[in-house]
């Protein structure tokens, strides 16, 4: 499996205050963006799977929402994680 409890435990560790911070926007955020990338080569390989295309675009749009919330609420920890991640905008 690529996502397994270990590979979360670095990435919260990594983005979160700890390992176990798994409800912060910056780990959640971090999360979806490496479940975003791994979709998205799965998505040039497939391109018909019609499945997984609406859960991709569900989850850009759940990182969409965590990040205007972080902007709304502290513009400082919103520009850090895109720096982090390398969002655009």
């Amino acid at each position: 499996m690529y996502l397994d409890s270990e590979k979360k435990k670095e990435i919260f560790g990594t983005y979160g205050t700890s390992n176990t911070d798994t409800g912060s926007p910056e780990s959640q955020i971090a999360l979806f963006s490496y479940r975003i990338s791994h979709l998205t080569e799965h998505m040039k390989a497939n391109r018909k799977d019609n499945t997984t295309e609406r859960a991709l675009t569900k989850l850009v749009g759940k990182r969409r929402a965590l990040l205007n919330y972080l902007k709304r609420n502290d513009i400082e920890r919103y520009r850090a994680i895109i720096g982090k991640l390398g969002l655009r905008k």
